[in-house]
C-alpha cells in the first residue's frame, strides 16, 4: 500500500487532471467532470464517447440505479454517453443542486460496470479529494497519477497520525490551556487537541468536534456548530480538566464545497440527510479513528464524552476509548435551524 499514491491522485483530480484507479477486477481511467474545462475533456476525450460514472444515489435521481437489477444497493452507475450529453449537460448530470435550473433530458442509459471495484475506489476518491463523485470513464491513455484501491484505503489512516507541536494557547475559558497539533505524513490536514485543566486519574471531559468554518468562524445560524464548540469549551473549563479535539472533518467528512452544496440542496427543500445522499454521499463520513488516535497519543484511554451523537460514543469504544459516561450539550435553537436540529434527532438519532 502507497498512500502517497492517493495523495498525488487527489491532488491531480482538484486541478482536473485524468488518473487510473486500479483494483483486483482491473483498471478506470477517469477525469472528474467538476475538473474538466473544453480544453481538458477534450484531450481526454477525443471522441466525446467517455461514459459517465456516477453514485448509486445519483444514479437511482436519474432513475438508473435499479436499471441493471444491481444486487449491490451502493453499486456506482456507469451513464451511456450519448450524442448529446456535452460538457454542460455532463457538468448538471454531476451536480443536484443544478436540477432546478437545469433539468436534465434524458432518457438515460446504465452500462454494465466493467471494474465495479475500481469503480467504487474512484467514489471513495472523490470524497477525499472534496469534489462530487462524477467521473468521465476514458479508454486507456495517458495519466497524471495512477493509484490502487489499497492505496486509498491507506491513505489517511489514522495510525500515521503524531504530535507535531505544543504550546500554551490562553483562551477565553482557560489562561492555562495547552494546544497540541497532529499530523500525518500522507495527508495535508491537521488537527489539533486543546487540553483544559490539570490533569488527573479521573476520565477526562471530551468533546470531539468537527471542523464547521461557516458555524465557528462565520457565525452561521444554519447550524448548532459554533455554539456547541462555545459551550463545550465552557464545560470542559468548568470540569476538573479534559480535551476538546477539533477534527479537520468540515461536513461530516464531505469537504467545505460539498457542504455548501448540501445547504444550497437545504435551500431547495431538502433536509441535510437527504442532501448529503442526493449529493452522493454517506450520512456521516466522519473517520472516529482520527479521534482515537490523537486520544492514545495523549496517554487517554476512557473519557467523559460531550456528545448528542451515539454514534461518537460507539466510534470511540470500537477504537479502543472507553467512553465512561456520555454528557449531553443542550442548546436552544434559533428559527434558521429548528429543521437541522429536528432532522438530526429524527433521522440520525441525537439524542436532543
Amino acid at each position: 500500500m502507497n498512500a502517497r499514491a492517493a495523495a498525488r491522485a487527489i491532488d491531480a483530480l482538484r486541478r482536473g487532471w485524468a488518473i487510473s484507479v486500479h483494483a483486483a477486477d482491473g483498471v478506470v481511467h477517469v477525469m472528474a467532470v467538476e475538473g474538466a474545462d473544453a480544453v481538458t475533456l477534450k484531450a481526454f476525450d477525443p471522441s466525446g464517447k467517455a461514459d459517465i460514472l456516477v453514485a448509486a444515489a445519483r444514479g437511482e435521481t436519474l432513475k438508473l440505479a435499479n436499471q441493471l437489477a444491481a444486487a449491490d444497493p451502493d453499486m456506482p452507475v456507469l451513464i451511456a454517453r450519448a450524442p448529446w450529453i456535452d460538457g454542460d449537460v455532463a457538468a448538471a448530470i454531476a451536480d443536484p443542486v443544478l436540477d432546478l435550473s437545469s433539468p436534465l433530458k434524458g432518457p438515460f442509459a446504465a452500462k454494465p460496470l466493467g471494474a465495479p471495484l475500481a469503480a467504487k475506489a474512484t467514489l471513495r476518491l472523490a470524497r477525499l479529494a472534496g469534489i462530487l463523485p462524477a467521473f468521465f470513464v476514458g479508454s486507456e491513455g495517458s495519466s497524471e497519477a495512477s493509484v490502487d484501491a489499497a492505496d486509498i484505503d491507506a491513505y489517511g489512516d489514522a495510525a500515521h497520525l503524531a504530535i507535531a507541536t505544543r504550546a500554551r494557547l490562553p483562551v477565553s475559558t482557560s489562561e492555562t490551556a495547552e494546544i497540541i497539533a497532529f499530523r500525518s505524513p500522507d495527508e495535508p490536514r491537521e488537527h489539533v487537541a486543546l487540553v483544559i485543566g490539570t490533569r488527573d486519574d479521573s476520565p477526562p471531559v471530551v468533546r470531539l468536534h468537527s471542523e464547521c468554518l461557516t458555524g465557528d468562524v462565520l457565525g452561521s445560524l444554519k447550524c448548532d456548530c459554533g455554539p456547541q464548540l462555545h459551550e463545550a469549551l465552557h464545560r470542559i473549563a468548568d470540569s476538573r480538566w479534559g480535551v476538546l479535539l477539533y477534527l479537520r472533518q468540515e461536513g461530516r467528512g464531505i469537504g467545505l464545497i460539498n457542504k455548501l452544496r448540501a445547504y444550497a440542496l437545504q435551500d431547495q427543500g431538502f433536509d441535510t440527510v437527504d442532501a448529503n445522499i442526493r449529493l452522493g454521499f454517506a450520512i456521516d463520513a466522519r473517520d472516529f479513528s482520527v479521534a482515537a488516535r490523537m486520544l492514545e497519543l495523549l496517554g487517554i484511554d476512557e473519557v467523559r464524552l460531550l456528545t448528542n451523537n451515539p454514534k461518537k460514543v460507539e466510534g470511540l469504544e470500537q477504537a479502543g476509548v472507553k467512553v465512561a459516561e456520555r454528557l449531553p450539550i443542550i442548546l436552544a435553537a434559533n428559527p434558521h435551524n429548528e429543521q437541522y436540529l429536528a432532522t438530526k434527532r429524527d433521522r440520525t438519532g441525537h439524542q436532543l
